[in-house]
C-alpha cells in the first residue's frame, strides 16, 4: 500500500476497521495520502474477523480507529496513540512526529 524508502521506519500505524463502513473508507484513505511522504509500518485489522474477538471487544462500535506506535514494540495494545472515526491528514502526521520524538 506504502512506497518503500531508505528511511528507516520508525512508526507502525495499525488500522481497526470493518466491512460496509464509508468512514473507514476515508480513514484508509487519510493514512493513505499519509503514506505517500511519511513513511511507516501499516497494518490493518478487521474486528469483525474470526480471531479478531479481543479487538471487537474494544471497538466493534467505534471504528474506524488508528493506533500509532513506535515501529520496534511488540504487538499493537490499547495504550497506543489513538485517532478515532474521523480525522485528517495533519493529524496522523502530527500523531507520527509525537510518537517518533518520544
Amino acid at each position: 500500500m506504502f512506497r518503500a524508502t531508505s528511511r528507516l521506519l520508525k512508526c507502525r500505524i495499525t488500522l481497526f476497521t470493518r466491512e460496509n463502513c464509508s468512514l473507514c473508507d476515508t480513514a484508509k484513505s487519510v493514512v493513505a495520502t499519509v503514506g505517500k511522504t511519511t513513511p511507516f509500518k501499516y497494518q490493518e485489522v478487521n474486528v469483525m474477523e474470526p480471531g479478531q474477538e479481543k479487538w471487537r471487544a474494544v471497538y466493534e462500535f467505534d471504528t474506524p480507529v488508528i493506533h500509532v506506535e513506535k515501529a520496534s514494540s511488540g504487538e499493537t495494545t490499547s495504550s497506543a496513540r489513538k485517532l478515532m472515526h474521523r480525522f485528517k491528514e495533519e493529524e496522523v502526521s502530527r500523531l507520527i512526529e509525537e510518537v517518533e520524538r518520544s
